[in-house]
């Protein structure tokens, strides 16, 4: 049986969330940047793309350090993918820290306003998508961004789009469609031109054969070589997010325990509709002892 660490993505962000880690990677961070990290987790700090994608970057890296135990595999949801990348050994931290921060700063400054990303549940993937084919025009952008699970999807886009396609399908029996907490519309051709600017940044940029299975979160399938982790993780913004798919591969490639670095849950919750078997726990509530001893019985069990 394996193990898998997986690393949210934006929307997961919350105020204060980089105070609870450890100080030696703020440390690090800070050094790096050449600014103080903590000032990048206040709420209004965390209104800017840039500090969220940091923030995240951060704190998956620093809690995955304080695990001290090897895992299996690595995945990232979006920005998620970065901190996997770090972990798995195939990007440095300090290389990570400053094309992250150039990957916020170009989404943010490419949609500066009135574009954003919006989650529907309730409706199945075909569903959507005919919806999507109804509303978008050149003048309503608006495309599928995020497979989340089998009646969960988000769609990226303009604020008008979304709106349009939130009210038809609540007419069509979702539960819910909610505006999410992300000012840019990721995983959709909006983004094409900031990416193809981070791939400049990304050929200057080492990296290494991962040391960890690396399962791409666009691909829902490992990545191995540098170079197609390169385009992997350059690319990742303008690219459809199959979490669904993802997770489901991890499962099939015999993983029986998920752990979720911070913050938050919802991977968590995503990950239980496909653990048929074994265990989904997230880092934030859990006592740090009860996740090494979860990491330790489930490397016992190796064939």
């Amino acid at each position: 049986m394996s193990s898998l660490l997986v690393f949210p993505g934006q929307g997961a962000q919350q105020p204060g969330m980089l105070h609870r880690l450890p100080r030696e990677t703020l440390i690090e961070a800070s050094e790096v940047l050449g600014e103080d990290v903590l000032l990048l987790d206040s709420a209004e700090a965390l209104q800017s793309t840039r500090a969220v994608q940091l923030c995240l970057l951060i704190a998956g890296v620093a809690a995955s350090r304080q695990l001290l135990l090897s895992v299996d595999y690595v995945a990232g949801l979006s920005i998620g993918a970065y901190p996997a990348a770090v972990v798995a050994g195939a990007l440095s931290f300090s290389d990570a820290l400053h094309l992250v921060s150039l990957r916020g700063e170009l989404m943010q400054q490419a949609y500066p306003q009135g574009y954003g990303m919006t989650a529907i549940i309730g409706l199945d993937l075909a569903t959507v998508e005919g919806l999507l084919a109804q509303v978008h025009s050149l003048y309503t952008p608006v495309y599928l961004a995020n497979i989340n699970a089998d009646n969960q999807v988000v769609i990226a886009g303009s604020d008008g789009a979304m709106k349009a396609v939130a009210e038809v399908a609540k007419g069509c029996g979702a539960g819910l469609a909610k505006r999410l907490a992300i000012s840019v519309p990721s995983h959709c051709p909006l983004l094409e031109a900031p990416a193809k600017i981070l791939a400049e940044a990304f050929a200057k940029v080492q990296l290494k054969t991962p040391i960890l299975g690396y399962l791409s979160g666009s691909r829902a399938r490992p990545v191995i070589n540098p170079e197609a982790l390169r385009d992997d993780l350059a690319f990742n913004m303008c690219r459809v997010v199959d979490w669904r798919g993802t997770v489901q591969s991890a499962y099939e490639r015999g993983v029986r325990l998920q752990i979720e670095l911070p913050p938050g849950a919802v991977l968590t919750g995503l990950a239980r509709r496909v653990f048929e078997q074994g265990t989904v726990i997230a880092f934030d509530g859990a006592r740090l002892d009860t996740l090494q001893a979860l990491l330790r019985e489930e490397g016992s069990r190796q064939p």
